[in-house]
């Protein structure tokens, strides 16, 4: 697997202690539909191991229904009884759709049974793509263990079939669609309902007010003296990421208005040569944001607004802090990156999300966990990451597209970034020139409350009901 975090070493080693969790636009999240007439799945499952050192279901998910069904509204449960004291890690060995575009929780039975009073959640990130009528996933060659890799039991697992040596169906195993059960029985008074992280989950409404930060990014320009007073630096110091030699020019962060909404613009712009080339960024001065949601709505561009096309540009919303040592275990940094024409080994599009735990610059070594999409995010996208002291979530249009260890959870507080740069000259070496444009509506940031992000957005309507163009009440640390 090519890792992207390698080639991101020079930005690292610049320790942008930055990142600025942008406030989304105008357009509300849109939460996950019900599952519509037509839309339907059944799962096939095989296993492929009796041993006792880990579980290995495999499954196919296919559409019964006369609709085509994103993967990504579809959640998969596998039941069993725990072993008395302990905790499970999961993996992915192959799949058609790709281990990447998979996601494997582990969840607790609100009514244990003798044999199961737990479950792995299988989800799919929008990668995944959708099944077509009579289509399937595929193989999904899956596997758990206890952590300690101790031996473990199956036979009294509700899901295990021992003589299922075949791929057929299997009632065992069930399936939601956009959190509505549409296949296979689950263990007597535990009917699979939406998770509690899952966007249709009730409530929309926000939780009581606590401290937050929301800009709109309504200002007349760069030199505004209000983006100084709010707290935010437009960047102008040279340095990495990105082309050596290259700019970092703050009057190509411009202000508009598009509709009633004020919308912040990236630009940054090249003639093939390091001289030439323009990088743009914004970050909040202070580093004092750390568990809590994080949400921006970002138009990524897949194509540049004049000249010809193929460099390859990041485009990024982000939080960090600083590394104080090589493979200091404080550090932290949780990504959106876009690359609307690959890089860092890729040959097209692709987004990833990325948590970082440490690293060290040279010899370079990397301690993060990520999640990527292979297509297009060209458009507005609203996006949404959530931190709290189990785990770190990413979404990406109000459905789940990475969820990340606790061991990645962040030590110290961080800053709120965007930026927008080109990794190298190599992917367009003609010297026309050409300029590339990622656009920002909003930014929000809640202090230790996780929302989802139907809540997300319902608090971004009532800061724009209200007029409230900016509010920052995150204390100092």
């Amino acid at each position: 697997m090519n890792d992207p975090t390698r080639n991101r070493s020079l930005r690292i080693r610049a320790a942008l202690a930055v990142a600025a969790v942008t406030g989304l636009g105008a357009t509300a999240l849109t939460a996950l539909p019900a599952a519509a007439a037509g839309e339907a799945v059944t799962v096939q499952y095989r296993q492929s191991s009796t041993g006792g050192d880990q579980v290995e279901p495999w499954l196919k998910v296919v559409n019964t229904g006369s609709s085509s069904v994103p993967l990504s509204q579809v959640k998969v449960r596998y039941y069993f009884k725990a072993d008395a004291g302990a905790s499970y890690t999961y993996a992915c060995s192959w799949a058609v759709k790709g281990c990447a575009n998979l996601t494997g929780t582990f969840g607790t039975l609100a009514s244990p049974t003798a044999t199961a009073d737990r479950y792995l959640e299988i989800g799919f990130t929008a990668g995944a793509g959708s099944l077509a009528p009579g289509a399937d996933t595929g193989d999904m060659q899956l596997r758990f263990h206890r952590s300690n890799w101790q031996s473990l039991n199956q036979s009294d697992d509700y899901s295990f079939g021992p003589a299922q040596t075949t791929y057929a169906n299997w009632s065992k195993v069930t399936a939601t669609v956009g959190g509505v059960p549409v296949w296979g029985t689950a263990p007597a008074g535990n009917e699979p309902t939406p998770t509690p992280t899952d966007p249709t989950t009730p409530p929309t409404t926000p939780p009581p007010n606590g401290a937050a930060l929301f800009d709109d990014f309504d200002y007349a320009g760069h030199t505004d003296p209000a983006i100084d007073a709010h707290g935010w630096s437009v960047r102008s110091n040279s340095g990495g990421p990105g082309v050596p030699g290259a700019t970092w020019a703050p009057e190509n962060v411009t202000f508009a208005k598009e509709g009633t909404n004020s919308i912040m613009n990236l630009r940054s712009s090249t003639a093939g040569t390091g001289e030439s080339t323009r990088h743009t960024e914004i970050l909040t001065r202070a580093s004092k944001f750390r568990n809590g949601t994080y949400a921006a709505r970002v138009r990524f561009s897949d194509a540049p607004v004049s000249g010809p096309d193929g460099d390859r540009v990041v485009q990024t919303f982000f939080t960090i802090n600083d590394l104080k040592a090589p493979m200091a275990d404080d550090y932290a940094e949780y990504d959106f990156e876009y690359l609307p024409n690959g890089g860092w080994g890729e040959p097209a599009n692709i987004l990833y999300t990325t948590s970082w735990e440490t690293y060290r610059p040279d010899p370079w070594e990397a301690v993060n966990q990520h999640s990527e999409a292979r297509t297009s995010y060209a458009g507005w996208h609203d996006l949404v990451l959530t931190i709290d002291d189990n785990a770190i979530v990413y979404y990406v249009d109000g459905q789940e597209f990475g969820r990340h260890d606790a061991r990645y959870l962040p030590e110290r507080p961080m800053s709120i970034n965007f930026n927008q740069w080109l990794i190298d000259l190599a992917g367009q070496t003609s010297t026309t020139p050409r300029s590339y444009d990622q656009k920002v509506d909003y930014v929000l940031h809640v202090k230790d409350q996780v929302l989802t992000p139907a809540q997300v957005a319902a608090k971004v309507g009532a800061y724009r009901t209200a007029g409230t163009t900016f509010q920052d009440t995150v204390p100092a640390t």
